[in-house]
């Protein structure tokens, strides 16, 4: 949204400060967790967010993001009942969002790139349809990690387990919390 990657810290500020000002949207059963506990969690730094904090950024730059699930090629549009006139787009491989961006030409410098996009009309329509191949393409070469599935080994103790359940399970029970997937 702003072109910076160095806004990380102040943008789960931002997020945290929507959580606790607004305890009847946000409240422990939506976020899983006591509202104090989760604006402590998201601002730390080895934590990431997804569909609550994309949500509160669409509302925070009056933007919609469309999000790409890889695994599924679903694709979730936050903001997009608000009538927000430009559109960002981000792609999910299971662990991460990226930022998706169109170069204004082949070889382009990374700042001529075009990150947001009026999504109504032929260009915006065009841009959409070369997200979803791209993420179909992402998907056929099966770019993107099935945390419900994948391998997992404990660092700590070396025991195999399946999928990130498992593996919090694991950490609670232990307190381990050093993973690899194989």
């Amino acid at each position: 949204m702003d072109r910076s990657r160095a806004r990380a810290d102040e943008l789960r500020k931002v997020v945290a400060q929507a959580v606790a000002n607004d305890p009847i949207t946000f409240n422990d059963g939506f976020l899983g967790k006591d509202v104090k506990e989760y604006c402590s969690w998201i601002q730390q730094k080895d934590k990431w967010g997804g569909a609550i904090e994309l949500f509160i950024l669409s509302q925070h730059y009056g933007r919609e993001i469309a999000a790409f699930d890889v695994q599924t090629k679903r694709c979730d549009v936050y903001g997009q009942d608000k009538g927000y006139e430009e559109r960002a787009l981000l792609m999910y491989d299971g662990l991460h969002y990226d930022a998706m961006a169109v170069a204004a030409f082949e070889g382009a410098p990374e700042e001529l790139d075009v990150t947001m996009f009026r999504p109504g009309g032929r260009e915006g329509e065009a841009i959409m349809a070369a997200a979803e191949k791209l993420v179909a393409a992402t998907h056929a070469a099966r770019l993107f990690t099935d945390t419900a599935n994948f391998s997992l080994r404990c660092a700590v103790c070396q025991i195999g387990l399946k999928g990130e359940k498992e593996a919090v399970e694991h950490a609670k029970a232990t307190g381990h919390s050093n993973f690899a997937e194989y």
